[in-house]
C-alpha cells in the first residue's frame, strides 16, 4: 500500500539555523513545501542567495519547493531606551514621546517611529507592546506625546512592537521599504508575496500592480492581523477576493483582538478563505517550544491538528526552523502530526457547494471530479492535467483523502500548487505527446511512482484544447492498465 501523503502543507521560515546545505536539505527531505523569506530580517542579497540554494537543493532531491516572500510592513515600534533596556511596573506612568530623542529612553519615557500614532489614540484606549507582554490604557494625549498608565509591566526592551487593542491605526500597509522589497521578490523568483498588516482590498490591488510592473506574476498572500478584518466579514472577503491566499498571522492579531477571540477569528477566517476558493496559511507559534526542545508539546500538537482538521491549507513555521536548535525535527513533527489529523474520518466527509449553483464550466467539472472521486469505489488518484492551477485549486476546496495530481509543463505552476492542500505536481508537458495518447501516458506516470496498481481506477480531467488556459472541460475516469484513450 502506498505510503500516506500528507494532504496539509509545510510552510518553513529560513534563516541561520537552516543555511548550511545539509540541514537545508533535510527539511526538504523531512516534508518542506514553501519556504519562507522574512524581510523583517536580513540584506536583498542573503534572501537571493537562500531562495537560489532552496531551487538548486529542491531540485537535487527531486522535490517541488515554492518560495515565499514575506514583507515586512508597517510594524510600529517604540524607539530605543540609553541603557537598551529598562522595567515598568503596573500603575505607574509612562510616556511615548514623539519629539524625543529616539535613543534616550527611559523607565519614564520613550520616543516613537510612527508620530501618527499621536492622532490614532484616544484616552482610554489600550496600548500593547512587545507582542502583548506590556499594556497600558492612555489618560492623556498632545500634540507631541500620549501619556499612559501600565496595567500589566515588565522587562521592555529597544525596537519592540506597539500595537493598539481593537484596532485603528491608521498606518499604510505598504511601506518604502516594502516597494524595494517587492522589486528583490520579483528578481529572486518569489512564488508567493505575503503582504503585512493588511487594511482593505485596495492594498492587495496596489501590490499586485507593484509586482507585475516589477515583472513578477508571483501570487499575493494577505497576511490577516488586523482587528478590522477580524471583526468585518464584509471587509474580510473583499481581501480574501483581491489575494491568492491568506495567512492568519495570529502574533499581531492576538495582540489587537485578545487572546480569547483568537480561536474562533481563525475558524471564521480559514472558513471564509475555503468558500471564496482562496487559499489560507496559519502561522505563528505553531511549535514555539520546538525553539529550545526537539518534541513539541501536547499542547502544540493539539493546535497544529486542529488548523488541519480546520481544513487549512498549510501550517507555517518561523522561529522554530529559522534560528531554532532543532529545525528538522519542527518539520518532521509538523508532518507527523498533520498526517495523524488527516486520518480522522472528518477529513473526508464534505458538503462544499452541494446546494450551489455555479457558472464556469471548469468549476462543475472540478468539483464533480471531487464528489466522483469521494464516493466511486476504487478510486485511488486524481490527474489534473493545468496550465494555471486553477482546477486543482477548486478540487482542493473539497475534503476528500484522494490525492490530487497537478501535471503541469509550466515551472510557475508546478510551484505555486505546493501550497494547495492535497495537490502534488508532476513536470508533464502535454504539447510533446499526442492527443490520444495523453491520458495513456499520464497515468503511467502515476503507475510508475508507485501511486496507482493496475485495476485502480482514476479521475481525469483537461481540456479539449490542450495548452489553452482556463478550458478544463473534460472528465473522464479510466482503470489501470486498461487500453486508455
Amino acid at each position: 500500500m502506498p505510503e500516506q501523503l500528507r494532504r496539509t502543507k509545510i510552510v518553513a521560515t529560513l534563516g541561520p539555523a537552516t543555511d548550511s546545505p545539509e540541514t537545508l536539505e533535510r527539511i526538504i527531505h523531512a516534508g518542506l513545501d514553501v519556504c519562507r523569506l522574512n524581510f523583517s530580517h536580513g540584506s536583498a542579497e542573503e534572501h537571493c542567495e537562500r531562495a537560489r540554494r532552496v531551487r538548486e537543493t529542491a531540485a537535487s532531491c527531486g522535490r517541488f519547493v515554492a518560495v515565499l516572500a514575506d514583507l515586512q510592513g508597517p510594524k510600529l515600534r517604540i524607539a530605543r531606551f540609553r541603557d537598551n533596556k529598562v522595567t515598568l511596573k503596573a500603575g505607574q506612568t509612562f510616556v511615548l514621546d514623539a519629539a524625543m530623542d529616539k535613543e534616550a529612553g527611559d523607565a519614564q519615557c520613550v520616543g516613537i517611529d510612527y508620530e501618527q500614532l499621536i492622532r490614532d489614540v484616544t484616552p482610554g484606549d489600550t496600548l500593547v507592546l512587545d507582542d502583548g507582554r506590556i499594556e497600558m490604557e492612555v489618560t492623556a494625549v498632545d500634540e507631541r506625546s500620549i501619556t499612559s498608565t501600565v496595567l500589566i509591566g515588565g522587562p521592555l526592551s529597544n525596537n519592540k512592537g506597539l500595537n493598539k487593542r481593537g484596532g485603528g491605526l491608521s498606518a499604510d500597509a505598504l511601506t518604502s521599504k516594502d516597494r524595494e522589497d517587492i522589486v528583490t521578490a520579483a528578481r529572486l523568483g518569489a512564488d508567493y508575496v505575503a503582504v503585512s498588516f493588511v487594511r482593505t482590498a485596495e492594498d492587495m490591488h496596489i501590490a499586485r500592480q507593484l509586482l507585475r510592473e516589477a515583472g513578477s506574476q508571483a501570487g499575493l498572500v494577505a497576511k490577516i492581523e488586523r482587528a478590522e478584518l477580524a471583526h468585518d466579514t464584509d471587509a474580510l472577503d473583499a481581501v480574501i477576493t483581491a489575494s491568492n491566499a491568506v495567512m492568519v498571522a495570529r502574533g499581531d492579531l492576538a495582540v489587537e483582538i485578545g487572546d480569547a477571540e483568537l480561536v474562533a477569528v481563525q475558524k471564521h477566517i480559514i472558513a471564509r478563505a475555503r468558500a471564496l476558493d482562496r487559499v489560507v496559511i496559519t502561522a505563528t507559534q505553531m511549535m514555539e517550544s520546538m525553539i529550545d526542545n526537539p518534541m513539541p508539546t501536547r499542547a502544540e500538537v493539539s493546535d497544529v491538528a486542529n488548523a488541519v482538521m480546520d481544513y487549512t491549507d498549510a501550517v507555517m513555521l518561523s522561529a522554530e526552523t529559522a534560528v531554532g536548535d532543532y529545525p528538522v525535527q519542527a518539520v518532521e513533527a509538523m508532518d507527523r502530526i498533520c498526517k495523524g489529523a488527516e486520518r480522522h474520518p472528518s477529513m473526508r466527509q464534505s458538503g462544499h457547494r452541494m446546494h450551489e449553483s455555479m457558472e464556469r464550466v471548469d468549476e462543475a467539472i472540478a468539483l464533480s471530479a471531487m464528489y466522483a472521486a469521494n464516493h466511486l469505489q476504487g478510486v485511488t488518484a486524481i490527474i489534473c492535467l493545468t496550465e494555471t492551477g486553477a482546477t486543482p485549486l477548486l478540487m482542493s476546496r473539497i475534503k476528500s483523502a484522494m490525492p490530487i495530481f497537478a501535471f503541469s509543463r509550466h515551472f510557475t505552476t508546478q510551484h505555486k500548487v505546493t501550497l494547495y492542500r492535497g495537490v502534488q505536481t508532476v513536470p508533464f508537458d502535454s504539447a510533446e505527446v499526442a492527443p490520444e495518447q495523453t491520458n495513456a501516458l499520464a497515468v503511467r506516470q502515476l503507475q510508475d511512482r508507485g501511486i496507482v496498481s493496475p485495476g485502480d481506477l482514476v479521475v481525469l480531467t483537461k481540456g479539449d484544447y490542450v495548452n489553452a488556459q482556463g478550458g478544463t472541460n473534460t472528465m473522464k475516469i479510466v482503470r489501470v492498465n486498461d487500453d486508455i484513450r
